[in-house]
């Protein structure tokens, strides 16, 4: 039995990994897949990528492009969810900002520096011509935890995170949704480290194979809108909404879908220059 580690948010995205590992799919030819939670969202994945704590991660494609170039040993093998991640931008509930542009010249409360919610604040602020260099301060405040303690005491004044995930705290009054903001490419891919492609190769294979015959037919599970519901405290609504807006992939990102990425964040001063797509993406 092979032994590889997985790691993601504990998030509905990941959803058909839990079923797959449930069902001991992997298990099937040989393999011994586990699951690893950051709750941290993609700073903290990259991390574990470079330090070696996992052998792939389920992980926002902007971060995971950004740390390849920035020097991160590892390679994309495949889109995982091909539609936009939908970004609320959320206040205190107690806060006196009432609408995106007021949030202009405050603190974005981010998870870490090269993380999502750190990439989306530049992206958002582009997109309301802000200045980035006088306009856009940041306060870490480590996770979802982090914000909804810190936000209502001033620690950072708005937070950018998945509008479903984070709507169960708007309904509950802690915090306020004031505006959303997509990214302009497919939200999620597969990254695995190089020395784990180079060394097994077959088993990454099988692997994508698993979960995407898990993906193929996912949002028309039975009953599949009640297990998220239940299982990520939402309502049935809200998750039917999430379940019409998100289309999964089993294919590799285009390489203009990766030249509007590198150059978003090269004009963003995210990354100091562009790389060749072969050192990105992993084809098979």
């Amino acid at each position: 039995m092979k032994n590889f580690l997985i790691g993601g948010v504990p998030e509905h995205f990941n959803l058909p990994w839990y079923i797959a590992l449930r069902d001991k799919k992997f298990n099937e030819k040989g393999i011994n897949l586990r699951w690893k939670d950051y709750p941290g969202g993609t700073g903290q994945m990259c991390r574990a990528l470079r330090d070696k704590e996992i052998d792939m991660a389920v992980i926002l494609t902007e971060g995971m492009v950004r740390d390849i170039i920035n020097g991160n040993e590892s390679k994309i093998v495949q889109v995982f969810v091909k539609s936009p991640l939908l970004w609320g931008i959320h206040v205190a509930a107690n806060s006196d900002y009432e609408t995106v542009s007021d949030l202009k010249g405050t603190k974005a409360a981010i998870s870490r520096f090269g993380s999502g919610s750190h990439l989306m604040a530049f992206v958002n602020a582009e997109n309301l011509e802000w200045d980035l260099k006088n306009d856009l301060y940041f306060k870490v405040i480590k996770d979802l935890d982090g914000a909804l303690e810190g936000l209502p005491k001033g620690n950072g004044d708005y937070f950018m995170w998945e509008k479903f995930m984070t709507k169960p705290h708007v309904d509950n009054g802690t915090f306020r949704l004031i505006g959303e903001s997509p990214t302009p490419w497919p939200s999620f891919v597969i990254a695995v480290r190089n020395d784990v492609l180079e060394n097994d190769t077959e088993s990454v294979k099988y692997i994508l194979e698993v979960i995407n015959s898990m993906t193929e037919n996912f949002n028309t599970l039975p009953s599949i809108d009640e297990m998220i519901a239940k299982r990520y405290g939402q309502k049935i609504e809200d998750v039917r909404e999430w379940l019409s807006l998100t289309e999964w992939s089993d294919r590799q990102l285009t390489s203009e879908e990766l030249e509007k990425i590198q150059q978003k964040l090269l004009e963003l001063d995210l990354i100091e220059g562009k790389i060749q797509e072969n050192n990105i993406l992993q084809n098979f």
